[in-house]
């Protein structure tokens, strides 16, 4: 069933609409992920505790770490995960869209179900957990957002990976050359913009193929890259591929905070502009004129070109924007980590962060949580293999990308994108 919400319009831009269809799709993998826990529980039972510890020994207030007895435990979130399940497909029955709360909350259950079982006998570091679930989230966060922008105003950006890599490697070669990371950060946005002014003047003005475009750009920086790599950097690499890192920057009194202080505020410049970057392009989408204008184009460009805006000239240098934002997302591979620069150091996380940019919903706060979400997976089988887990190596490598098929084809339910996303606009 679909519900059309209407919009109130500013003055100079046609009214937007927003369709919610409500999708079963959540429902039966909140059945599946339950059974998971069932199966877990009744075919692979371990016995002990397990311990949470919630602080670090640096940390100034100090936490008891939690220990819980691990088959009662598990035995309590299946039955509220059973819950949550039943509730969703009432909600669903009723004819509206299972909230994003109860998605969060079911989420937050079955993992710390799963844990609890993995770590029996042992004693999970909840804050390192995070802390490196955030880290390995930041270039995916920055990447989302650059997705979630090309698409509101209608390029399909699939060139996110390509914009990624060539701010990694720019900011690594320039931070080397001047020893200052602060340059590199600008240089790398310069990167990432010139890699979306190739997308956007092809699938633009030339009318070519915006998914052509963006997976050619993709192999072209990959293999622009690895030959300078190879040829430059490997035989230069003291002058050349030396990065210097940002400092940590702890915030004072928010750094000391229990959990969330050394995870969110004991982080390094890359980090607190993510935190800007997200409020940023929230409020300017959704709060602005600029934002009203930029969803016109990618909704309806023909009524945007009837009041006045200019439809390619707002897609272009929206593009180029989002080119930066993914470009500042590369350095956190480099001069973010000080890691010197290696061939496809991005490791397809654009095309994760193309997946957070559906999973949600071309929205920039729901695409940070999804790509959070990403970002805890990834680091969980590190996690899992330091506390010596029973699971499989080779299943927590493979995680992440689980997480993404199940978060784009089972979580999502049926959402539509911008209309116009893909289009090129002709003006008549």
């Amino acid at each position: 069933m679909s519900t059309t919400v209407q919009q109130t319009p500013a003055s100079d831009v046609p009214a937007l609409a927003t369709t919610v269809v409500t999708s079963w799709k959540a429902p039966i993998a909140f059945a599946a992920f339950t059974l998971i826990a069932l199966l877990l529980a009744v075919f692979a039972p371990r016995e002990g505790e397990t311990g949470f510890r919630l602080s670090e020994a640096k940390d100034v207030i100090q936490l008891t770490t939690i220990t819980t007895p691990t088959m009662p435990t598990l035995w309590i979130v299946i039955v509220l995960l059973a819950l949550a399940t039943a509730y969703s497909a009432f909600i669903v029955r009723s004819k509206r869209r299972v909230p994003l709360w109860l998605i969060v909350v079911f989420a937050v259950l079955f993992m710390v179900g799963f844990l609890t079982w993995a770590a029996a006998g042992a004693t999970i570091p909840v804050v390192g957990l995070l802390f490196g679930s955030l880290s390995l989230a930041v270039p995916l966060i920055f990447g989302s957002l650059s997705g979630v922008l090309s698409e509101r105003v209608g390029v399909i950006n699939i060139a996110i990976e390509g914009q990624l890599l060539a701010g990694a490697f720019t900011s690594a070669l320039v931070a080397s050359l001047t020893g200052l990371p602060i340059i590199g950060l600008f240089a790398a946005m310069v990167a990432g913009m010139l890699v979306s002014f190739v997308l956007a003047a092809f699938s633009i003005k030339y009318f070519v193929d915006q998914v052509i475009v963006g997976v050619v750009l993709n192999v072209l920086v990959t293999g622009l890259t690895s030959f300078f790599y190879s040829q430059v950097l490997v035989p230069n690499a003291a002058q050349l591929n030396t990065p210097p890192r940002f400092d940590r920057l702890p915030i004072p009194v928010l750094s000391d905070i229990p959990i969330i202080g050394p995870v969110l505020f004991r982080q390094t410049l890359v980090v607190y502009l993510m935190y800007a970057a997200v409020a940023l392009v929230y409020i300017g989408l959704f709060h602005t004129k600029w934002g009203l204008r930029l969803r016109a184009v990618g909704e309806h460009p023909q009524a945007a070109d009837t009041v006045g805006i200019k439809v390619n000239r707002t897609r272009f240098w929206n593009v180029a924007l989002a080119g930066a934002i993914a470009g500042l997302g590369g350095t956190f591979f480099t001069i973010g980590s000080g890691i010197a620069f290696n061939k496809e150091m991005t490791a397809g996380a654009g095309f994760i962060a193309l997946a957070a940019v559906i999973f949600g919903q071309w929205d920039p706060i729901k695409a940070t949580f999804a790509a959070l979400l990403f970002g805890f997976a990834s680091n969980l089988q590190n996690t899992l293999a330091v506390i010596g887990s029973p699971v499989p190596s080779e299943f927590m490598l493979m995680l992440p990308y689980v997480v993404t098929i199940f978060a784009v084809a089972g979580l999502v339910g049926k959402v539509r994108g911008p209309a116009a996303a893909g289009k090129p606009y002709i003006k008549s």
